[in-house]
């Protein structure tokens, strides 16, 4: 009996370290290593980097890892600018630069890469990697900083240029390439090196096309208002910049365009005239007036033909007023509102016609009503560094469009009734008190544009509710 136990103990064991071995014998797959964040390191250069004395027409420079090139021809910046570009490529571990340009005696030459060189497996930028050479015995050290601000909305945009020219001609920036070339970084900053001495003109630009030249009015541009002679402790230089007919320029309005449909083409077999409103679900706006938007311009339009009336009993309305824009795509309807009212415009047939022959097939209605004074909120809006001197207009803005503007003349503004949100605070200073920002004029005029700068907060405005703020400008 007892060899018999000793028996079944045995068994129990094995089966126990049989279990035990099976269990840790779970298979788990070897980790990765760790991923790799570090950009491309230079490790060899031919002629090596800060070379004097240089007068060759290639350089080779070689990676610790392989590498590839993005967007080199836009994101490489040699200067002084070449007349020529050079030939770039790209093989392995190495990068070859074939220079075609003439290089001048005594300067100092430099080759900014931005975001061009990058790893090949996991992208990793080897960020502004720069190489210097001279061809002469010593290096240009001088430097130029600065900012770059928009100065329709007080904002950056880092796809502009900075521009160093020697010719002081206002037509040098429309003919010539720059002598200098720098990007702005994120917030705008932008910083020349290995300068010589000298007398420049700086600018800043769009750059189309990659040409370093003033191409269109649509572009932003800036300028400083005098040449800069550099030495050691060059003073910081800002530049503001506009253009005349960009998006980001749009003049002060009470409330942003209405966007349009595409012009029809002429051989629309439709003949009704179309058109739509500034309405939103038949309600209309106690701070707006009515406008109607048509499709194309209208070559004929009688005003007469439109009547407006209110309540459901058609009680005709006086004191109102219709006008059209230049273009004669808008038909503005202005009148002192009542709220919660419903209005009536009955628009006989052949009221208008646009320049595609249409009219309307039958006498149309248009019916819509008033908000109420309680879908609005009061503001009342105490200001600290007023300074009325610099004309001030204060902009309530919403994705970039500018909802309401007032001129402030006191430290407080007061509103009874304002449409509920939240808004983007900016300050226009109106040079000219015309009520709108104006872009600047350089050929010939050497114009600033007026400044507008953000309040750098926001504030939100509820509805039926008293809302007060107090706002440092």
């Amino acid at each position: 009996m007892k060899k018999f136990l000793l028996n079944i103990l045995a068994i129990l064991l094995i089966l126990k370290i049989q279990v035990l071995s099976v269990g840790c014998a779970n298979i788990i797959p070897p980790e990765g290593g760790l991923k790799d964040s570090l950009p491309p390191l230079l490790v060899k250069a031919s002629p090596p980097d800060s070379s004097s004395n240089f007068s060759e027409k290639k350089i080779t420079l070689t990676f610790d890892e392989y590498i590839q090139l993005q967007n080199p021809n836009q994101e490489l910046i040699i200067s002084p600018v070449p007349k020529e570009e050079p030939a770039i490529e790209s093989k392995l571990r190495t990068l070859s630069i074939r220079l075609k340009d003439t290089l001048e005696a005594n300067t100092t030459y430099t080759l900014n890469f931005g975001n061009a060189v990058r790893d090949i497996n996991e992208g990793n930028i080897a960020r502004n990697f720069t190489y210097i050479f001279s061809t002469g015995r010593t290096f240009d050290s001088l430097t130029l900083s600065g900012k770059v601000i928009l100065a329709a909305n007080g904002k950056v945009d880092t796809t502009l240029v900075v521009m160093l020219h020697k010719n002081g001609d206002d037509s040098a920036v429309v003919n010539e390439k720059p002598r200098y070339l720098t990007r702005l970084d994120s917030s705008g900053n932008f910083r020349f090196r290995n300068l010589p001495w000298g007398t420049f003109y700086i600018y800043a630009l769009q750059d189309q096309g990659n040409s370093h030249r003033y191409q269109s009015e649509k572009q932003l541009f800036a300028f400083a208002d005098s040449s800069i002679t550099l030495q050691n402790n060059n003073k910081p230089v800002l530049l503001y910049a506009y253009a005349e007919q960009s998006s980001t320029t749009a003049p002060v309005s009470s409330r942003p365009q209405l966007t349009t449909r595409p012009k029809p083409s002429a051989n629309n077999s439709e003949k009704r005239l179309k058109f739509q409103t500034n309405t939103n679900n038949g309600q209309l706006d106690l701070l707006d007036s009515l406008v109607i938007n048509f499709e194309v311009p209208l070559k004929k339009l009688d005003t007469s033909l439109i009547h407006f009336s209110t309540d459901s009993s058609f009680t005709p309305l006086t004191n109102y007023h219709f006008s059209t824009d230049s273009i004669q795509k808008k038909l503005t309807l202005q009148y002192n509102w009542k709220e919660n009212t419903q209005y009536n415009l009955i628009i006989e047939k052949d009221f208008a016609q646009d320049t595609l022959g249409r009219e309307l097939l039958k006498t149309d209605t248009l019916k819509f009503r008033t908000k109420k004074i309680t879908d609005y909120g009061s503001i009342r809006i105490r200001f600290k560094n007023f300074d009325p001197s610099a004309n001030p207009v204060l902009l309530f803005v919403q994705n970039d469009n500018v909802i309401k503007s007032f001129p402030l003349s006191a430290v407080e503004l007061s509103q009874s009734i304002f449409p509920p949100g939240e808004y983007e605070l900016r300050v226009l200073y109106d040079r000219n008190k015309n009520g709108k920002w104006d872009a600047g004029q350089f050929f010939g005029k050497h114009i600033q544009p007026e400044l507008v700068k953000p309040v750098g907060r926001k504030v939100t405005i509820k509805s039926n509710w008293d809302n007060e703020f107090d706002i440092a400008l």
